[in-house]
């Protein structure tokens, strides 16, 4: 997942696909071969300990899921049954899984006999426990089937339901789900941990016109119902973290990019789209290149309505994006990139626990990097690189160097989207890199990555890993500093510093503002990154003659890119700038991703008497629009938290 918001926050964060599609230019290639599912192993060691969750996996563990569900979009409601498939031991009794907020009716046997179930103790964000009797029919050793038919609740916090109104066609609604992290126990009933990995299958039927597309595989053309509605099928047979099983259903296209890439959006997105994810394929092979083979098939997107609430999310076979990192110009496609590392880190191995979070995010970010400068090149890696270490130092100056949470291994007290799971994670593994030299340390990766593909993995065993594998004596080890990387907080002395040089032009022009006010006669041809880190670096407090004088002569009110855009309004704002007020709104009514609305809105509750005002107007009219993950950080802001 690319990161939510860029600053640290407390409290647990609320954390596909090929598909049929109707008018699409180019149909990806359909499989119907589905192999012997593979099972992954369950940690047992106490780092491994997921508190996020009521299952009780060395007891009971869920092994496979098959849906089989309806989506009304009337009533914004989705059930039908799921079908579990079960390892339990012989004198195993009970299975307990996660929900929250689903409306169980029954639960049978796979006979069709009736098995006692109840609503376990439970409250907030972690739902309730589900235990339910598999006693009856069992065999000892061997596997259990179980069906649950179920609805979830219209206001389940993993799905939005859009109106026509929403979308850019503004005719057909349109739903999609976001899982990460424990969300998707409000439309799935199974044991929503990433340390249970299972495989799964899906039968959905959905009004036309309205394709569907999921998190597995497309199993031939969708079914014509003859009552108006169709069924689409899909299929995972690789196990995955119960997060990663995702659904999106609208009014959709697609393109094929490369043999193996494409992607989905509305119409009228599409041609925008295809334009800015051109470079996919060719990323696709510069990831092969650096840590081995691609292990799902196809790479497919799919461009969501704006109220997404990240800038993309991992789902396999088909990342979920923003529209808003459309650019026009590809200097956000390191969102792709990153969603595009995730298919090794955080996929295919993946964290056991959440607060191990940084183990995918982490990882992710420098693989992100690397394919970068594969594709971009060393200066353009080198300055998204030196903007990561501004975020790591900005966070660790508001909170402090000491604070616990500024340590990669943490209990989960900080949201995912931190600069310290993402951006140190990733300064970690560059500081390893430069040290051990980078053919050696390439070399280490991809076998971790082979050597744990399919299975959760901790901190402790990537750190054991390290030391078993890739350090070369006592003295690397001690230069190394692995254990404060990973385990202490705030920054090693050791930090592979980026350097400096890439900003140098940049870094020269902002001295020059602050000295005598005169504007980059460069900045119209600087790179993005180079214009946010002027934009970034420039003071705090500036005037109204002063901010206009910027406006002006840059163009920031009228720019196409969105991660620019945002920095223009959360200056103008933090400086009570009145006419970005207009632009700011119109701006929080349209976009819905978390990165940029939560910190426009708490900019306006920090201003006091002048600011609230316009948050609470605006909020009051936007809110609806939101999804629950969005919602619940503006929430906190407008509760003074």
């Amino acid at each position: 997942m690319r990161r939510p918001i860029s600053k640290v926050a407390s409290g647990l964060a609320l954390l596909l696909a090929t598909a049929a599609c109707t008018g699409a230019t180019s149909e990806p290639v359909v499989s119907t071969a589905i192999p012997e599912p593979m099972v992954s192993p369950i940690l047992t060691g106490p780092e491994a300990l997921d508190t996020l969750t009521y299952a009780q996996p060395q007891v009971a563990r869920v092994t496979h899921v098959a849906l089989d569900l309806d989506l009304d979009f009337g009533t914004k409601a989705i059930g039908g049954t799921a079908t579990l498939d079960i390892a339990a031991g012989e004198d195993a009794d009970e299975l307990v899984l996660d929900s929250n907020g689903l409306q169980i009716t029954a639960v049978t046997d796979a006979a069709g006999q009736p098995l006692y179930f109840h609503t376990g103790d439970g409250t907030g964000e972690t739902g309730k426990g589900l235990p339910v009797s598999i006693a009856i029919g069992k065999e000892a050793g061997s596997p259990r089937r179980i069906v649950i038919t179920y609805a979830a609740a219209p206001d389940a916090a993993a799905l939005q339901w859009l109106t026509p109104e929403q979308t850019a066609g503004k005719v057909h609604p349109f739903l999609f789900s976001q899982g990460q992290a424990i969300l998707n126990r409000t439309w799935i009933p199974t044991q929503d941990s990433p340390g249970i990995r299972q495989t799964w299958e899906a039968r959905i039927t959905a009004p036309k016109p309205l394709d569907v597309v999921m998190s597995g595989v497309v199993q031939g053309e969708p079914e014509d119902l003859g009552d108006g509605r169709r069924a689409f099928s899909f299929v995972m047979d690789k196990p995955v973290p119960p997060y990663l099983i995702a659904i999106a259903a609208g009014d959709i296209d697609f393109r094929a990019i490369g043999p193996r890439t494409g992607v989905w959006a509305e119409p009228s997105v599409l041609p925008r789209a295809y334009a800015e994810v051109a470079d996919t394929e060719e990323m696709v092979v510069a990831a092969e290149a650096l840590y081995g083979e691609y292990r799902w098939g196809r790479y497919d997107m799919i461009i969501l309505p704006p109220a997404f609430p990240y800038g993309g999310m991992e789902n396999p076979v088909m990342t979920f994006l923003t529209p808003t990192f459309i650019a026009g110009d590809r200097s956000n496609n390191g969102l792709v990139a990153h969603e595009l590392a995730h298919s090794w880190s955080g996929n295919l191995v993946t964290n056991a626990v959440w607060g191990d979070s940084w183990l995918n995010e982490g990882v992710t970010t420098y693989f992100e990097n690397r394919i970068v400068e594969a594709v971009y090149g060393k200066k353009r890696a080198e300055q998204e690189a030196a903007l990561m270490y501004a975020n790591i130092q900005e966070v660790l100056a508001e909170v402090g160097a000491d604070a616990p949470g500024t340590a990669l291994a943490t209990d989960g007290e900080y949201q995912l989207g931190s600069a310290i799971a993402y951006d140190k994670g990733a300064f970690f593994l560059r500081t390893v890199e430069r040290i051990t030299g980078r053919e050696r340390f390439d070399a280490w990766l991809r076998q971790w990555f082979d050597n744990h593909a399919f299975q959760p993995a901790t901190s402790e065993m990537f750190y054991e890993d390290m030391m078993a594998n890739l350090v070369a004596g006592d003295a690397e080890a001690e230069a190394l500093m692995l254990r404060d990387w990973i385990f202490a907080p705030g920054l090693p002395g050791n930090v592979a510093k980026p350097d400096p040089a890439a900003f140098a032009e940049v870094d020269a022009a902002v001295s020059e503002y602050k000295a005598s006010g005169h504007m980059p006669a460069a900045y119209a041809g600087w790179t993005a990154a180079e214009q946010m880190r002027f934009l970034d670096n420039l003071p705090a407090e500036l005037s109204t003659d002063q901010l206009s004088a910027l406006d002006q002569a840059l163009g920031l009110s009228q720019t196409g890119n969105n991660e620019i855009l945002f920095l223009w309004l959360e200056m103008a704002l933090e400086n009570r700038y009145e006419p970005a007020v207009a632009q700011a709104e119109e701006f929080l009514a349209r976009v819905g991703r978390a990165k940029f609305v939560r910190p426009l809105f708490a900019v306006l509750w920090n201003e006091g008497e002048w600011g609230r005002p316009i948050a609470m107007r605006i909020y009051a009219k936007t809110r609806d629009s939101y999804h629950a993950v969005t919602r619940a950080g503006v929430d906190r802001v407008l509760a003074g938290e």
